[in-house]
């Protein structure tokens, strides 16, 4: 994974053209595309991100694996809490959330049941790491 922004495009062209579907790292992951407005380039963004649910909403992680940083989606969300999200074939607005506690630690723990690798991107770090709901509009 040398420049992640191939990496990125490969991953969000397989999801495009399989309805939702990848393989090699993300084989098995649930994700979704996640669409931003730049926080300071006004343009959009697209990531591919794993997640889980909560009742209705969809739940993303701010991990960037375990980097000193929150990802650059995550600045963009909070610029700008309005972001599309692909599911499967479906696309539709959504409202972003960042959570506080103690529900962003219910929620952390839930990702990390179904992915436990972000146990080690919370060990990784010094920051807590960032857990938002993405809540359908419209």
């Amino acid at each position: 994974m040398s420049n992640p922004d191939n990496f990125n495009e490969s991953v969000i062209t397989e999801f495009r053209t399989n309805g939702g579907k990848v393989g090699g790292y993300f084989a098995n992951a649930d994700l979704i595309l996640l669409t931003t407005t730049g926080a300071k380039s006004g343009q959009p963004r697209v990531s591919p991100l794993a997640y889980t649910t909560d009742g209705d909403r969809i739940v993303i992680i701010a991990s960037k694996a375990g980097a000193p940083t929150n990802p650059d989606w995550y600045h963009n969300l909070l610029a700008h809490p309005l972001a599309t999200v692909e599911l499967g074939q479906e696309r539709f607005q959504a409202r972003a959330t960042v959570t506080d506690e103690p529900e962003r630690e219910r929620l952390y723990a839930k990702m990390v049941e179904k992915m436990p690798g972000f146990a080690e991107y919370q060990r990784k770090t010094a920051r807590k790491i960032p857990v938002v709901t993405l809540q359908r509009v419209g």
